[in-house]
């Protein structure tokens, strides 16, 4: 079996030609890229953490406003205490390397003031320019550094804590967190996690969801085959019972019943984004 036609089986559950793809290694790569979070104690090199945000602000950025900044938390004092506020997730405060990627409307505002030019980036369309050029350079950071052999593993959930975070970090306004990402050398092989089939997600043309529900029983059961969920996994048994079989889409659909996040809206119209 090539590399693509094993990545394609391991991520989509999914057949592909056993012959060469033109794509190349890059791509096969991708595909295959695993979800880690558990590292050894080596420390990256700094000049290749410095290459790395490099490269990830070498990303896309919307009219080229360059609304992304990265924060690195060295401070053991301000990683133990962010480790602290999530106990499920060990690896925040265990990781060699922890960095923070940040919305950064602030500076286009002192841009505008520095140019005498009056600047309103606390808009909704200002939010989400700010959001996808920090999404967009968490994400080629992260993909540079899989291919130096590191292992990556975004911490989105630090947005649930943000009146706590965001002090630690000296925040300004305008300024807030997309994601932390824990970095390190992986201390095991780590896992492709199974993405849903494309025909589920992939369209032409018109969107067409209606063969999800067939898409999705079939993907639970595929999922459930590798890594299934046990018992102590199931979400919210008080409110909605103990699940005779618990697959993907009952997990996320019991985790989207309890809403994450309330602290962040709140947040961010104290600090400078009216919407």
């Amino acid at each position: 079996m090539t590399p693509y036609a094993a990545a394609l089986q391991a991520r989509f559950a999914e057949d592909a030609p056993d012959v060469s793809h033109a794509a190349g290694p890059m791509v096969d790569a991708l595909i295959g890229r695993k979800t880690v979070r558990r590292y050894t104690g080596q420390m990256p090199d700094e000049a290749l953490l410095s290459t790395l945000t490099a490269a990830a602000l070498s990303a896309s950025s919307k009219s080229d406003f360059q609304q992304a900044s990265i924060l690195r938390v060295l401070d053991p004092a301000v990683r133990s205490t962010i480790g602290a506020m999530f106990p499920a997730m060990p690896w925040i405060g265990a990781s060699p390397v922890f960095y923070v990627f940040l919305g950064d409307a602030r500076r286009l505002q002192r841009i505008g003031e520095l140019r005498s030019k009056p600047v309103a980036n606390g808009t909704l369309e200002g939010f989400f320019n700010a959001s996808v050029d920090a999404a967009l350079a968490l994400q080629t950071f992260i993909l540079a550094a899989e291919s130096v052999g590191l292992g990556c593993c975004p911490i989105s959930v630090i947005r649930n804590r943000i009146d706590a975070v965001a002090p630690l970090l000296g925040l300004p306004d305008l300024v807030f967190p997309v994601a932390g990402v824990c970095v390190g050398y992986p201390a095991d092989a780590g896992h492709v996690s199974l993405r849903l089939p494309r025909a589920a997600t992939v369209h032409t043309d018109r969107y067409d969801d209606h063969a999800l529900p067939g898409l999705l029983d079939t993907y639970d059961r595929t999922r459930d085959a590798r890594h299934a969920l046990t018992p102590q996994q199931q979400r919210n048994n008080a409110r909605f019972g103990v699940a005779g079989f618990y697959g993907w889409s009952e997990d996320k659909a019991r985790q989207a019943a309890d809403p994450e996040g309330a602290a962040f809206p709140l947040y961010l119209r104290a600090h400078g984004f009216d919407f």
